[in-house]
Protein backbone atom coordinates (compact mmCIF):
# COMPACT_ATOMS: atom_id res chain seq x y z
CA UNK A 1 0.00 0.00 0.00
CA UNK A 2 1.42 3.84 -0.91
CA UNK A 3 0.78 5.31 2.08
CA UNK A 4 2.65 8.50 0.74
CA UNK A 5 -0.08 8.23 -2.06
CA UNK A 6 -2.98 8.19 0.33
CA UNK A 7 -1.93 10.97 2.20
CA UNK A 8 -1.36 12.82 -0.83
CA UNK A 9 -4.49 12.45 -1.64
CA UNK A 10 -6.44 13.56 1.28
CA UNK A 11 -4.16 16.25 1.42
CA UNK A 12 -5.29 17.25 -1.53
CA UNK A 13 -8.90 16.98 -1.28
CA UNK A 14 -8.04 18.10 2.38
CA UNK A 15 -10.19 21.48 1.30
CA UNK A 16 -13.67 19.20 1.16
CA UNK A 17 -12.92 17.51 4.46
CA UNK A 18 -12.42 21.02 5.89
CA UNK A 19 -15.36 22.16 4.61
CA UNK A 20 -17.90 19.30 5.75
CA UNK A 21 -16.15 19.22 9.46
CA UNK A 22 -16.87 22.68 9.84
CA UNK A 23 -20.46 22.31 8.74
CA UNK A 24 -20.39 19.11 11.16
CA UNK A 25 -19.01 21.11 13.68
CA UNK A 26 -20.59 24.26 13.48
CA UNK A 27 -24.59 22.37 13.24
CA UNK A 28 -23.62 20.33 16.70
CA UNK A 29 -22.23 23.25 18.57
CA UNK A 30 -25.14 25.30 17.69
CA UNK A 31 -27.64 22.86 17.83
CA UNK A 32 -25.94 22.44 21.56
CA UNK A 33 -26.04 25.95 22.39
CA UNK A 34 -29.52 26.33 21.12
CA UNK A 35 -31.41 23.76 22.47
CA UNK A 36 -33.31 24.95 25.75
CA UNK A 37 -32.34 22.95 29.05
CA UNK A 38 -34.84 20.47 30.36
CA UNK A 39 -35.14 19.98 33.95
CA UNK A 40 -36.87 16.54 35.17
CA UNK A 41 -38.10 16.54 38.29
CA UNK A 42 -39.50 13.05 40.45
CA UNK A 43 -41.55 12.28 43.21
CA UNK A 44 -41.75 8.91 44.75
CA UNK A 45 -44.68 7.04 45.69
CA UNK A 46 -44.85 3.47 47.76
CA UNK A 47 -47.94 1.44 47.93
CA UNK A 48 -48.02 0.26 51.63
CA UNK A 49 -50.44 -3.34 52.31
CA UNK A 50 -53.27 -2.87 54.86
CA UNK A 51 -51.90 -2.31 58.40
CA UNK A 52 -54.36 -4.25 60.23
CA UNK A 53 -54.07 -8.05 59.89
CA UNK A 54 -56.84 -9.70 57.33
CA UNK A 55 -57.83 -12.47 60.34
CA UNK A 56 -58.52 -9.10 62.59
CA UNK A 57 -60.58 -6.90 59.65
CA UNK A 58 -60.29 -7.41 56.17
CA UNK A 59 -61.09 -4.19 54.14
CA UNK A 60 -63.48 -5.17 51.25
CA UNK A 61 -61.28 -3.50 48.58
CA UNK A 62 -59.21 -6.41 46.93
CA UNK A 63 -57.57 -4.79 44.33
CA UNK A 64 -54.12 -4.95 43.38
CA UNK A 65 -51.92 -2.91 43.76
CA UNK A 66 -50.59 -2.60 40.04
CA UNK A 67 -54.25 -2.64 38.87
CA UNK A 68 -55.53 -0.24 41.39
CA UNK A 69 -51.99 2.14 39.87
CA UNK A 70 -53.22 1.59 36.28
CA UNK A 71 -57.02 2.65 37.12
CA UNK A 72 -55.69 5.50 38.89
CA UNK A 73 -53.40 6.42 36.10
CA UNK A 74 -56.03 6.16 33.09
CA UNK A 75 -58.00 8.34 35.66
CA UNK A 76 -55.77 11.02 35.87
CA UNK A 77 -54.33 11.37 32.50
CA UNK A 78 -58.16 12.37 30.88
CA UNK A 79 -58.07 14.66 28.53
CA UNK A 80 -59.59 17.38 30.93
CA UNK A 81 -57.11 16.77 33.34
CA UNK A 82 -54.30 17.24 31.43
CA UNK A 83 -55.51 20.30 29.72
CA UNK A 84 -56.29 21.58 33.15
CA UNK A 85 -52.95 21.09 34.47
CA UNK A 86 -51.52 22.17 31.37
CA UNK A 87 -53.97 25.60 32.01
CA UNK A 88 -53.34 26.36 35.49
CA UNK A 89 -49.44 26.30 35.82
CA UNK A 90 -48.58 27.79 32.24
CA UNK A 91 -46.74 25.20 30.99
CA UNK A 92 -47.24 26.44 27.74
CA UNK A 93 -47.24 30.54 27.95
CA UNK A 94 -44.60 30.23 25.48
CA UNK A 95 -46.12 28.91 22.85
CA UNK A 96 -49.61 30.18 23.54
CA UNK A 97 -48.23 34.10 22.75
CA UNK A 98 -47.02 33.10 19.67
CA UNK A 99 -48.07 31.94 15.93
CA UNK A 100 -46.61 28.76 16.98
CA UNK A 101 -49.95 27.89 19.61
CA UNK A 102 -50.47 24.56 20.22
CA UNK A 103 -53.76 22.56 19.16
CA UNK A 104 -55.15 20.78 22.39
CA UNK A 105 -54.51 17.26 21.21
CA UNK A 106 -50.79 18.78 20.73
CA UNK A 107 -51.00 19.67 24.05
CA UNK A 108 -52.19 16.56 25.56
CA UNK A 109 -50.42 14.52 23.36
CA UNK A 110 -47.08 16.54 24.17
CA UNK A 111 -48.06 16.27 27.95
CA UNK A 112 -48.32 12.31 27.75
CA UNK A 113 -45.12 12.15 26.71
CA UNK A 114 -43.56 14.71 28.99
CA UNK A 115 -45.54 12.76 32.11
CA UNK A 116 -43.81 9.60 33.09
CA UNK A 117 -45.25 7.12 35.81
CA UNK A 118 -42.75 3.79 36.15
CA UNK A 119 -44.39 1.67 38.91
CA UNK A 120 -41.16 -0.84 40.42
CA UNK A 121 -41.59 -4.89 40.98
CA UNK A 122 -41.18 -6.15 44.71
CA UNK A 123 -42.98 -6.72 47.92
CA UNK A 124 -43.71 -3.19 48.11
CA UNK A 125 -44.25 -1.59 44.88
CA UNK A 126 -42.23 2.12 44.53
CA UNK A 127 -44.06 4.39 42.19
CA UNK A 128 -41.76 6.95 40.70
CA UNK A 129 -43.75 10.24 38.81
CA UNK A 130 -41.29 12.29 37.09
CA UNK A 131 -42.56 15.52 34.44
CA UNK A 132 -40.08 17.93 32.45
CA UNK A 133 -40.05 21.02 31.55
CA UNK A 134 -38.00 23.81 30.83
CA UNK A 135 -38.44 25.85 33.97
CA UNK A 136 -37.31 23.72 37.40
CA UNK A 137 -40.07 25.25 39.80
CA UNK A 138 -42.55 24.51 37.10
CA UNK A 139 -41.39 20.44 36.26
CA UNK A 140 -41.74 20.19 40.55
CA UNK A 141 -45.17 21.80 40.53
CA UNK A 142 -46.67 19.87 38.03
CA UNK A 143 -45.00 16.62 39.38
CA UNK A 144 -46.13 17.08 43.06
CA UNK A 145 -49.67 18.39 41.71
CA UNK A 146 -49.70 14.89 40.03
CA UNK A 147 -48.65 13.36 43.08
CA UNK A 148 -51.78 14.88 45.08
CA UNK A 149 -54.58 13.58 42.25
CA UNK A 150 -53.03 10.05 42.72
CA UNK A 151 -53.76 10.26 46.34
CA UNK A 152 -56.89 11.74 45.82
CA UNK A 153 -58.36 9.32 43.56
CA UNK A 154 -56.65 6.38 45.32
CA UNK A 155 -58.36 7.81 48.53
CA UNK A 156 -61.46 8.26 46.28
CA UNK A 157 -61.47 4.97 44.11
CA UNK A 158 -61.64 2.87 47.81
CA UNK A 159 -63.91 4.63 49.99
CA UNK A 160 -66.37 4.31 47.25
CA UNK A 161 -65.66 0.98 46.82
CA UNK A 162 -66.24 -0.02 50.24
CA UNK A 163 -69.54 2.68 50.53
CA UNK A 164 -70.61 1.01 47.60
CA UNK A 165 -70.37 -2.19 49.16
CA UNK A 166 -71.89 -1.65 51.95
CA UNK A 167 -74.89 -0.11 50.67
CA UNK A 168 -75.39 -2.99 48.35
CA UNK A 169 -75.23 -5.32 51.23
CA UNK A 170 -77.18 -2.78 53.30
CA UNK A 171 -80.30 -3.20 50.72
CA UNK A 172 -79.52 -6.27 50.45
CA UNK A 173 -79.86 -7.37 54.01
CA UNK A 174 -83.25 -4.55 54.26
CA UNK A 175 -84.97 -6.76 50.78
CA UNK A 176 -84.65 -10.34 52.34
CA UNK A 177 -85.91 -8.71 56.28
CA UNK A 178 -88.89 -7.84 53.83
CA UNK A 179 -89.01 -11.05 51.68
CA UNK A 180 -88.78 -13.08 56.07
CA UNK A 181 -91.55 -10.93 56.76
CA UNK A 182 -93.52 -12.01 53.68
CA UNK A 183 -93.14 -14.92 54.27
CA UNK A 184 -93.74 -15.63 57.51
CA UNK A 185 -97.40 -13.77 57.19
CA UNK A 186 -98.26 -16.49 54.40
CA UNK A 187 -97.01 -19.52 56.93
CA UNK A 188 -99.06 -17.65 59.65
CA UNK A 189 -102.26 -16.64 57.16
CA UNK A 190 -102.23 -21.07 55.90
CA UNK A 191 -101.90 -22.09 59.30
CA UNK A 192 -104.16 -20.14 60.51
CA UNK A 193 -106.73 -21.41 57.63
CA UNK A 194 -105.77 -24.90 57.81
CA UNK A 195 -105.62 -24.81 61.92
CA UNK A 196 -107.70 -28.02 61.97
CA UNK A 197 -105.46 -30.18 59.33
CA UNK A 198 -102.09 -29.32 60.06
CA UNK A 199 -99.67 -32.15 60.79
CA UNK A 200 -98.36 -31.77 64.20
CA UNK A 201 -102.09 -32.44 65.83
CA UNK A 202 -102.36 -35.24 63.36
CA UNK A 203 -101.73 -38.09 65.92
CA UNK A 204 -104.40 -36.17 68.40
CA UNK A 205 -106.80 -36.38 65.98
CA UNK A 206 -106.18 -39.65 64.60
CA UNK A 207 -106.89 -40.71 68.85
CA UNK A 208 -109.88 -38.50 68.86
CA UNK A 209 -111.35 -40.09 65.71
CA UNK A 210 -110.42 -43.92 67.24
CA UNK A 211 -112.14 -42.59 70.10
CA UNK A 212 -115.08 -41.39 68.92
CA UNK A 213 -115.59 -44.56 66.19
CA UNK A 214 -115.44 -46.26 69.73
CA UNK A 215 -117.87 -44.11 71.33
CA UNK A 216 -120.17 -44.57 68.50
CA UNK A 217 -119.90 -48.61 69.14
CA UNK A 218 -120.58 -48.26 72.83
CA UNK A 219 -123.84 -45.91 71.72
CA UNK A 220 -124.90 -48.51 69.20
CA UNK A 221 -125.06 -51.17 71.75
CA UNK A 222 -126.53 -49.03 74.42
CA UNK A 223 -129.35 -48.25 71.92
CA UNK A 224 -129.62 -51.67 71.22
CA UNK A 225 -129.87 -52.57 75.07
CA UNK A 226 -132.73 -50.21 74.93
CA UNK A 227 -134.24 -50.97 72.17
CA UNK A 228 -134.35 -54.52 73.42
CA UNK A 229 -135.78 -53.22 76.67
CA UNK A 230 -138.27 -51.35 75.10
CA UNK A 231 -139.71 -54.51 72.99
CA UNK A 232 -139.56 -56.80 76.67
CA UNK A 233 -141.81 -53.74 78.57
CA UNK A 234 -144.35 -53.32 75.49
CA UNK A 235 -144.27 -57.88 75.43
CA UNK A 236 -145.10 -57.72 78.97
CA UNK A 237 -147.68 -54.88 78.96
CA UNK A 238 -149.76 -56.59 76.19
CA UNK A 239 -149.64 -60.09 77.51
CA UNK A 240 -149.80 -58.95 81.08
CA UNK A 241 -151.45 -55.40 80.89
CA UNK A 242 -148.95 -54.76 83.72
CA UNK A 243 -145.14 -53.70 83.91
CA UNK A 244 -144.25 -56.08 86.49
CA UNK A 245 -140.38 -56.08 87.96
CA UNK A 246 -139.55 -54.20 84.18
CA UNK A 247 -140.49 -51.34 86.47
CA UNK A 248 -137.43 -51.74 88.69
CA UNK A 249 -135.10 -50.99 85.78
CA UNK A 250 -136.29 -47.67 85.58
CA UNK A 251 -135.26 -46.76 88.92
CA UNK A 252 -133.38 -43.69 88.96
CA UNK A 253 -129.48 -44.15 90.34
CA UNK A 254 -130.34 -42.65 93.73
CA UNK A 255 -132.95 -45.11 94.18
CA UNK A 256 -130.80 -48.06 93.42
CA UNK A 257 -128.38 -46.48 95.80
CA UNK A 258 -130.82 -46.40 98.59
CA UNK A 259 -131.76 -49.60 97.99
CA UNK A 260 -128.20 -51.03 98.26
CA UNK A 261 -127.80 -48.90 101.56
CA UNK A 262 -130.80 -50.49 102.73
CA UNK A 263 -129.96 -53.81 102.31
CA UNK A 264 -126.42 -52.85 104.16
CA UNK A 265 -127.99 -51.66 107.13
CA UNK A 266 -129.69 -54.76 107.45
CA UNK A 267 -126.84 -56.57 107.57
CA UNK A 268 -125.03 -54.32 109.06
CA UNK A 269 -127.80 -54.17 112.25
CA UNK A 270 -127.71 -57.47 112.58
CA UNK A 271 -124.39 -57.72 114.25
CA UNK A 272 -123.41 -54.43 115.38
CA UNK A 273 -125.09 -52.33 118.18
CA UNK A 274 -127.50 -49.28 117.76
CA UNK A 275 -124.59 -46.99 118.49
CA UNK A 276 -122.08 -48.38 116.69
CA UNK A 277 -120.43 -45.54 114.05
CA UNK A 278 -120.93 -47.45 111.04
CA UNK A 279 -124.32 -48.05 111.84
CA UNK A 280 -125.26 -44.47 112.62
CA UNK A 281 -122.95 -42.98 109.25
CA UNK A 282 -125.72 -45.69 107.56
CA UNK A 283 -128.54 -44.36 109.19
CA UNK A 284 -127.45 -40.49 107.71
CA UNK A 285 -126.72 -41.79 104.22
CA UNK A 286 -130.22 -43.43 104.04
CA UNK A 287 -132.05 -40.13 105.42
CA UNK A 288 -130.37 -38.10 103.32
CA UNK A 289 -131.17 -40.38 99.93
CA UNK A 290 -134.86 -40.42 100.84
CA UNK A 291 -134.92 -36.79 101.02
CA UNK A 292 -133.64 -37.05 97.64
CA UNK A 293 -135.69 -40.09 96.66
CA UNK A 294 -138.61 -38.33 97.80
CA UNK A 295 -138.47 -34.85 96.06
CA UNK A 296 -137.49 -36.64 92.89
CA UNK A 297 -140.76 -38.86 92.95
CA UNK A 298 -142.60 -35.76 93.48
CA UNK A 299 -141.23 -34.15 90.64
CA UNK A 300 -141.96 -37.39 88.13
CA UNK A 301 -145.25 -37.61 89.77
CA UNK A 302 -146.37 -34.05 89.10
CA UNK A 303 -144.73 -33.93 85.36
CA UNK A 304 -146.11 -37.72 84.73
CA UNK A 305 -149.21 -36.06 82.54
CA UNK A 306 -149.73 -36.13 78.94
CA UNK A 307 -150.43 -32.50 76.73
CA UNK A 308 -153.82 -32.94 77.56
CA UNK A 309 -153.36 -33.03 81.46
CA UNK A 310 -154.12 -36.51 81.86
CA UNK A 311 -151.79 -38.91 84.47
CA UNK A 312 -149.89 -41.14 82.69
CA UNK A 313 -149.55 -44.65 83.43
CA UNK A 314 -146.48 -45.88 84.76
CA UNK A 315 -145.87 -48.10 81.58
CA UNK A 316 -146.40 -44.61 79.80
CA UNK A 317 -143.77 -43.04 82.12
CA UNK A 318 -141.28 -46.04 81.61
CA UNK A 319 -141.84 -46.13 77.67
CA UNK A 320 -141.47 -42.52 77.46
CA UNK A 321 -138.31 -42.57 79.37
CA UNK A 322 -136.96 -45.61 77.43
CA UNK A 323 -137.74 -43.48 73.94
CA UNK A 324 -136.26 -40.11 75.62
CA UNK A 325 -132.66 -42.42 76.36
CA UNK A 326 -132.93 -43.86 72.78
CA UNK A 327 -133.41 -40.24 71.21
CA UNK A 328 -130.56 -39.02 73.19
CA UNK A 329 -128.00 -41.49 72.06
CA UNK A 330 -129.19 -40.83 68.56
CA UNK A 331 -128.19 -36.95 68.55
CA UNK A 332 -125.22 -37.99 70.13
CA UNK A 333 -124.53 -39.67 67.72
CA UNK A 334 -125.17 -37.78 65.01
CA UNK A 335 -123.02 -35.18 66.45
CA UNK A 336 -120.26 -37.82 66.92
CA UNK A 337 -120.69 -38.75 63.40
CA UNK A 338 -120.43 -35.15 61.95
CA UNK A 339 -117.18 -34.57 64.23
CA UNK A 340 -115.90 -37.84 62.56
CA UNK A 341 -116.42 -36.56 59.21
CA UNK A 342 -114.72 -33.52 59.89
CA UNK A 343 -111.57 -35.14 61.68
CA UNK A 344 -111.71 -37.32 58.65
CA UNK A 345 -111.44 -34.62 56.13
CA UNK A 346 -108.93 -32.48 58.01
CA UNK A 347 -106.61 -36.14 58.26
CA UNK A 348 -107.56 -36.37 54.51
CA UNK A 349 -106.69 -32.59 53.92
CA UNK A 350 -103.02 -33.12 56.47
CA UNK A 351 -100.41 -34.76 53.48
CA UNK A 352 -101.56 -31.74 51.56
CA UNK A 353 -101.11 -29.31 53.97
CA UNK A 354 -98.27 -30.97 55.35
CA UNK A 355 -96.63 -30.82 52.11
CA UNK A 356 -97.99 -26.94 51.37
CA UNK A 357 -96.39 -26.32 54.93
CA UNK A 358 -93.25 -27.93 54.04
CA UNK A 359 -92.36 -26.24 51.31
CA UNK A 360 -93.17 -22.10 52.35
CA UNK A 361 -91.00 -23.35 55.51
CA UNK A 362 -88.06 -24.68 53.40
CA UNK A 363 -88.93 -21.16 51.66
CA UNK A 364 -88.36 -19.40 54.52
CA UNK A 365 -85.41 -21.58 55.69
CA UNK A 366 -83.50 -20.73 53.07
CA UNK A 367 -84.37 -17.15 52.70
CA UNK A 368 -83.51 -16.98 56.50
CA UNK A 369 -79.93 -18.10 55.39
CA UNK A 370 -79.76 -15.61 52.85
CA UNK A 371 -80.57 -13.15 55.40
CA UNK A 372 -78.22 -14.11 57.52
CA UNK A 373 -74.82 -14.62 55.40
CA UNK A 374 -76.09 -10.85 53.85
CA UNK A 375 -75.95 -9.75 57.59
CA UNK A 376 -72.72 -11.04 58.63
CA UNK A 377 -71.57 -9.88 55.07
CA UNK A 378 -72.64 -6.47 55.75
CA UNK A 379 -71.34 -6.24 59.22
CA UNK A 380 -67.83 -7.64 56.83
CA UNK A 381 -68.47 -4.06 54.80
CA UNK A 382 -68.90 -1.96 57.70
CA UNK A 383 -65.49 -3.07 58.98
CA UNK A 384 -64.35 -2.40 55.81
CA UNK A 385 -65.90 0.76 55.06
CA UNK A 386 -64.42 2.12 58.65
CA UNK A 387 -60.75 0.79 57.95
CA UNK A 388 -60.86 2.78 54.38
CA UNK A 389 -62.67 5.63 56.00
CA UNK A 390 -59.60 5.71 58.43
CA UNK A 391 -56.88 4.99 55.99
CA UNK A 392 -56.09 1.69 57.71
CA UNK A 393 -56.37 -0.20 54.49
CA UNK A 394 -53.61 -0.31 51.49
CA UNK A 395 -52.52 3.20 50.97
CA UNK A 396 -49.97 5.20 48.95
CA UNK A 397 -48.23 7.29 50.72
CA UNK A 398 -45.12 9.64 49.79
CA UNK A 399 -41.87 8.90 50.43
CA UNK A 400 -40.16 12.07 48.49
CA UNK A 401 -41.95 14.91 47.03
CA UNK A 402 -40.63 16.32 43.93
CA UNK A 403 -38.35 19.48 44.55
CA UNK A 404 -36.81 21.80 41.61
CA UNK A 405 -33.64 20.39 40.01
CA UNK A 406 -30.70 22.03 40.44
CA UNK A 407 -29.08 21.41 36.76
CA UNK A 408 -30.80 20.36 33.87
CA UNK A 409 -31.22 16.65 32.62
CA UNK A 410 -31.18 17.59 29.19
CA UNK A 411 -29.45 18.36 26.86
CA UNK A 412 -25.89 16.93 26.66
CA UNK A 413 -24.30 19.71 25.34
CA UNK A 414 -21.17 17.90 24.91
CA UNK A 415 -22.09 14.74 23.42
CA UNK A 416 -24.26 16.44 20.82
CA UNK A 417 -21.12 18.81 20.15
CA UNK A 418 -19.25 15.38 19.63
CA UNK A 419 -21.81 14.15 17.71
CA UNK A 420 -21.46 17.01 15.44
CA UNK A 421 -17.84 16.90 15.07
CA UNK A 422 -18.04 12.96 14.11
CA UNK A 423 -20.66 13.77 11.33
CA UNK A 424 -18.66 15.94 10.26
CA UNK A 425 -15.49 13.78 10.16
CA UNK A 426 -17.51 11.06 8.85
CA UNK A 427 -18.80 13.01 6.45
CA UNK A 428 -15.79 14.15 5.49
CA UNK A 429 -14.15 10.84 5.09
CA UNK A 430 -16.72 9.48 3.29
CA UNK A 431 -16.85 12.20 0.40
CA UNK A 432 -13.03 11.96 -0.09
CA UNK A 433 -13.58 8.15 -0.23
CA UNK A 434 -15.93 8.39 -2.65
CA UNK A 435 -14.26 11.22 -5.06
CA UNK A 436 -11.68 8.84 -5.11
CA UNK A 437 -13.52 5.63 -5.94
CA UNK A 438 -15.45 7.63 -9.19
CA UNK A 439 -12.42 9.17 -10.02
CA UNK A 440 -10.71 6.95 -12.83
CA UNK A 441 -7.86 9.61 -14.15
CA UNK A 442 -3.88 8.66 -14.36
CA UNK A 443 -2.12 10.22 -11.59
CA UNK A 444 0.88 7.99 -11.01
CA UNK A 445 3.32 6.02 -13.61
CA UNK A 446 1.93 3.20 -12.03
CA UNK A 447 -1.07 4.01 -13.56
CA UNK A 448 0.43 4.36 -16.99
CA UNK A 449 2.22 1.48 -16.96
CA UNK A 450 -1.05 -0.50 -15.45
CA UNK A 451 -3.49 1.22 -18.33
CA UNK A 452 -1.40 1.90 -21.15
CA UNK A 453 1.63 -1.16 -20.92
CA UNK A 454 4.34 1.03 -21.53
CA UNK A 455 6.67 2.33 -19.03
CA UNK A 456 7.76 5.87 -19.30
CA UNK A 457 11.15 8.14 -19.17
CA UNK A 458 9.72 10.10 -16.69
CA UNK A 459 6.86 12.04 -15.56
CA UNK A 460 6.03 15.39 -14.43
CA UNK A 461 3.15 16.67 -11.95
CA UNK A 462 0.43 19.09 -12.61
CA UNK A 463 1.98 22.96 -11.26
CA UNK A 464 -0.54 25.38 -10.10
CA UNK A 465 0.62 29.62 -10.43
CA UNK A 466 0.86 31.20 -6.84
CA UNK A 467 -2.41 33.28 -8.24
CA UNK A 468 -4.22 29.98 -8.44
CA UNK A 469 -3.07 28.56 -5.44
CA UNK A 470 -4.66 32.10 -3.26
CA UNK A 471 -7.23 31.82 -5.52
CA UNK A 472 -8.00 28.55 -3.79
CA UNK A 473 -7.39 28.96 -0.38
CA UNK A 474 -9.11 32.10 -0.40
CA UNK A 475 -12.37 30.40 -1.80
CA UNK A 476 -11.73 27.70 1.16
CA UNK A 477 -11.56 30.32 3.70
CA UNK A 478 -14.64 32.35 2.33
CA UNK A 479 -16.53 28.83 2.41
CA UNK A 480 -15.34 27.94 6.14
CA UNK A 481 -16.33 31.45 7.53
CA UNK A 482 -19.76 31.09 5.65
CA UNK A 483 -20.20 27.64 7.22
CA UNK A 484 -19.07 29.04 10.61
CA UNK A 485 -21.76 31.90 10.44
CA UNK A 486 -24.37 30.80 8.22
CA UNK A 487 -25.00 27.13 9.50
CA UNK A 488 -25.31 28.02 13.42
CA UNK A 489 -27.49 31.73 11.67
CA UNK A 490 -29.73 29.32 9.94
CA UNK A 491 -30.02 27.12 12.64
CA UNK A 492 -31.36 29.97 15.07
CA UNK A 493 -33.47 31.00 12.72
CA UNK A 494 -35.37 27.59 12.44
CA UNK A 495 -35.34 27.34 16.04
CA UNK A 496 -37.50 30.88 16.66
CA UNK A 497 -39.25 31.31 13.44
CA UNK A 498 -40.23 28.03 11.31
CA UNK A 499 -39.72 25.18 13.89
CA UNK A 500 -38.32 24.36 17.50
CA UNK A 501 -35.52 21.95 16.97
CA UNK A 502 -35.95 20.28 20.83
CA UNK A 503 -38.48 18.11 19.66
CA UNK A 504 -36.74 17.16 16.61
CA UNK A 505 -33.12 16.54 18.23
CA UNK A 506 -35.11 14.49 20.78
CA UNK A 507 -36.74 12.69 18.36
CA UNK A 508 -33.45 12.09 16.97
CA UNK A 509 -31.85 10.77 20.09
CA UNK A 510 -35.06 8.62 21.39
CA UNK A 511 -34.67 7.10 17.68
CA UNK A 512 -30.70 6.36 18.12
CA UNK A 513 -31.35 4.69 21.18
CA UNK A 514 -29.43 7.65 23.33
CA UNK A 515 -32.27 9.99 24.37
Amino acid sequence: MDIKFYLAIFWRRFPYFLVLLSLGTAAGVTVALTLQPIYVAEARLVVESQQIPDELAASTVQTESSEQLQIIQQRIFTRDNLLEIANRFDVYEDTDSTSDRLRPDEKIEDLSQRVRVDVGIGAAAVVTISFDDPSPLRAAAVTNEIVTLILQENIKMRTTVSRQTLEFFTQETEQLEQELSQMRGQILTFQEANLEALPDSLNFRRTQQAAAQERILELDRERIQLRERRDRLVQLFERTGEVGLLGSLARTPEEAELQDLLDEYARTSALLSDDNPRVLILRAQIAALEGIVASQQAVASAGAIDALGTPLTPFEVQLADLEGQINFIDEQKALIVEALEELSSSIAATPGNALTLATLERNFANLRAQYDRAVQNRAVAEVGDTIEALSKGQRITVIEQAIPPASPTRPNRRLIAAMGIGAGLGLGLGLIVLLEFLNTAIRRPVDIIEGLKITPIMTLPYMRTRGQIWRRRLIILFTLVAILVGVPGALWYIDTNIQPLQPIFDEILRRVGIG
